[in-house]
């Protein structure tokens, strides 16, 4: 594993304990915290989500955070609330295990800016 590789997974496991402080337990996956990410972005509280619902939510977490690096913009929201976004320049070409490690690193900006949790260890 690469030294960039672990950091990535220190930093992703420090954005995890975050959660665990927060909320009162840890998102199992990269997609529970799109998820979360996707009910914040979109701001209607707490509810019930279809399966339909739930993947509009995932997408939404998606744009937001690429969106940091310019891969998206917002174009607005619909009559429901629900923003909507358009690809500004196109995502690089990555097998599936390269996507998890570019969304993961957006992610941790995310939090990071948003947020101003402080998630990237210590290199001292």
């Amino acid at each position: 594993m690469f030294k960039r590789d672990l950091e990535l997974e220190r930093s992703w496991q420090n954005l995890l304990q975050e959660f665990e402080k927060a909320l009162g337990k840890k998102p199992k996956d990269l997609n529970g915290v799109l998820f979360l990410i996707g009910v914040q972005e979109l701001g209607q509280g707490h509810r019930y989500f279809s399966k339909e619902e739930k993947q509009d939510l995932m997408h939404i977490a998606i744009c937001k955070v690429l969106s940091l690096s310019g891969y998206y913009e917002l174009e607005g929201l619909d009559a429901q609330g629900w923003p909507h976004w358009k690809l500004i320049k196109k995502l690089p070409h990555f097998d599936l295990l390269e996507q998890e490690k570019l969304l993961k690193m957006h992610v941790i900006e995310y939090f990071e800016t948003e947020y101003q949790w402080v998630i990237r260890p210590d290199n001292s």
